[in-house]
């Protein structure tokens, strides 16, 4: 799907001849727009896919909930407020965007994190207090718009609703290196975050430290969103929908972090393809496509717990 997202454009280029620019055999001018134009945008999607799938996995696993998520919790929230703020205040370049988003969802994480301990770090305290957060941030975001003048609303909106468009290697070598050492930390954390899945009292007994373990899974799984919302802004719902849909296509239990890893990559550069082509010359920022399809899944997945007595 990639090789199909990088020849997708005004100027279409077959994937065979993708393939041969990205083996080093190109043209000039395919290999210019390949590697230039549209390579970096696709390995954007690609971690921001991966990381927040990883994300999502780790917060359901934790929470031992369906919805939790960073778009449920507020962390996503979070790094909206910090880059908000960055651009409106201090009319801050992309690199200082960038590093209030990431600083915007750790102070997010740290404080939602805190206010739901209580001898140990409930599930159900974590999704309550995280939606708690999600609607104030979500209120200063929408107040942080109202203080901006007509340039900076702009430019604001459209790095609040989520996009790929303009994503360069800029974007992209950050994001490499930040998943390259934290989605190995991840996975690593796949035994114990399936352990936890048991219950406190098991995972303890089975010589899992309870809480050390779910707090660097929340922290990682943090990082990941912060910076996945710094290289795209906070594209919604893929965090939420990606384990789920690995689960079921696994039908594997435990967190499924590999899995959803690979279904959120799939996900984003999927929707971003179809965000390109399938409303004419009409292009949408990728972030409302998947709101828009993530929303119908979470009425569903509300209407499917429902029925099955757990909310």
């Amino acid at each position: 799907m990639g090789v199909v997202l990088i020849g997708t454009g005004d100027f279409a280029i077959p994937p065979g001849e993708v393939l041969r620019v990205l083996a080093g055999r190109g043209g000039t001018a395919h290999t210019f727009i390949v590697n230039e134009l549209r390579l970096p945008r696709v390995l954007v999607a690609l971690c921001v896919g991966v990381g927040l799938g990883l994300a999502g996995a780790v917060f359901q696993s934790v929470s031992r909930n369906p919805l939790g998520s960073p778009d449920i919790l507020g962390f996503g929230q979070g790094s909206a407020a910090g880059a908000l703020t960055v651009i409106v205040l201090f009319d801050g370049g992309t690199h200082a965007v960038a590093g209030g988003a990431i600083a915007g969802g750790l102070a997010t994480g740290v404080a939602v994190y805190l206010l739901a301990w209580r001898r140990g770090s409930h599930g159900y305290r974590l999704v309550l207090v995280g939606i708690g957060a999600a609607a104030m941030l979500s209120a200063a975001n929408g107040y942080l718009l109202t203080r901006a003048d007509i340039v900076d609303a702009t430019r604001a909106t459209l790095w609040i609703t989520g996009s790929l468009e303009g994503r360069g290697w800029a974007q992209a070598w950050p994001l490499l290196g930040v998943c390259a050492v934290l989605v190995p930390a991840v996975l690593v954390m796949g035994r114990p975050l399936r352990t936890l899945e048991m219950g406190d009292d098991s995972a303890c007994a089975l010589g899992v430290r309870v809480e050390r373990t779910r707090l660097l899974a929340v922290l990682t799984a943090v990082l990941l969103t912060a910076a996945a919302t710094a290289a795209a802004g906070p594209i919604a719902f893929v965090a939420l929908t990606a384990p789920q849909l690995a689960r079921r296509l696994t039908r594997a239990p435990g967190p499924n972090l590999l899995p959803s890893a690979c279904m959120g990559a799939l996900l984003l550069v999927t929707a971003d393809w179809a965000a390109q082509n399938a409303f004419g010359a009409d292009r949408l920022p990728v972030g409302v496509l998947t709101a828009v399809l993530g929303g119908g899944y979470l009425l569903w997945l509300l209407v499917a717990e429902r029925r099955a007595g757990r909310i």
